[in-house]
């Protein structure tokens, strides 16, 4: 049994297949990680999603931004964005059972015999893993209240600066930035959400997260996406796996048994940076 850990999807199904066809995934032996952001900007999120959905206990999946983006609004507690791409999963017939499964996935899955943490953007640095564990099921429970309030206030980019002392909406806000969203914090592990660039492009002030003097889980091998200029990185326990698939870089496969294995496939792009 091999497993391997897949790059943000974007909803390119077509590179999807083309890689899973270099690794020589068989379904019946072999299982996925998915560092999340399925669906969106791609031209077939519904496929993604289906197919994903289809593996079963073969697949593990944390959600990505764009995943809560999609589930926020098909609560209707945000609008669409003009580039958005996953109408065809709002107007599909099997749309509860695909979004009640997006809605139950964990924010983060940790495997100690293969001994590595899956996340979408990263784990914040002032987070040890069991803290890590501990936030992503008090964010869980919120995503998976049925009346979905938590989609109505998950916005927003304050409190910059995570914090036990944090209640309420601003607590779990702030837990699913870290979570979801982060590239960039400061020495005090504060976050910033607006650079989007490489490693060098940032404010003088501000570090890739994973760079932190003192990060809590620099021990912990930590897998993650959601950040496309940066590329394939492999370095101090780090694993990033947003290659830029959608923008037609790669998508990328990693081998968790042997992390020295990488599989890339090169992609179209069905955008052009700068879109």
């Amino acid at each position: 049994m091999a497993t391997w850990a897949i790059g943000d999807l974007h909803g390119c199904y077509d590179d999807l297949q083309q890689l899973l066809e270099a690794i020589e995934f068989a379904p019946e032996r072999d299982r996925l990680w998915f560092v999340g952001d399925l669906v969106n900007r791609g031209p077939d999120s519904l496929a993604c999603l289906r197919y994903v959905y289809g593996l079963g206990d073969r697949a593990v999946c944390v959600p990505g931004n764009h995943d809560l983006h999609l589930l926020a609004t098909a609560e209707g507690a945000r609008g669409a964005h003009p580039r958005d791409t996953f109408d065809p999963i709002l107007k599909a017939p099997d749309r509860a059972d695909l979004l009640d499964w997006l809605r139950t996935r964990p924010l983060l899955h940790h495997d100690a015999a293969l001994g590595f943490t899956l996340v979408h953007a990263g784990l914040h640095p002032s987070w040890d893993l069991a803290t890590a564990q501990r936030l992503a099921g008090e964010v869980e429970a919120e995503l998976q209240r049925p009346e979905g309030r938590v989609f109505a206030y998950m916005y927003g980019n304050e409190p910059a600066r995570w914090s036990e002392q944090l209640t309420g909406e601003e607590r779990i806000r702030c837990a699913i930035n870290a979570f979801t969203r982060m590239r960039y914090c400061r020495a005090d592990g504060s976050m910033d959400f607006a650079p989007t660039g490489t490693p060098g492009t940032q404010p003088a002030d501000l570090m890739p997260w994973f760079d932190v003097p003192g990060r809590a889980n620099a021990d912990q091998r930590i897998v993650f996406g959601h950040w496309s200029t940066l590329g394939y990185l492999a370095r101090d326990n780090v694993f990033a796996l947003d290659s830029g698939g959608l923008w037609g870089g790669c998508l990328t496969a990693l081998s968790l048994d042997d992390p020295d294995t990488v599989v890339q496939v090169n992609c179209a792009g069905a955008l052009t940076p700068g879109e």
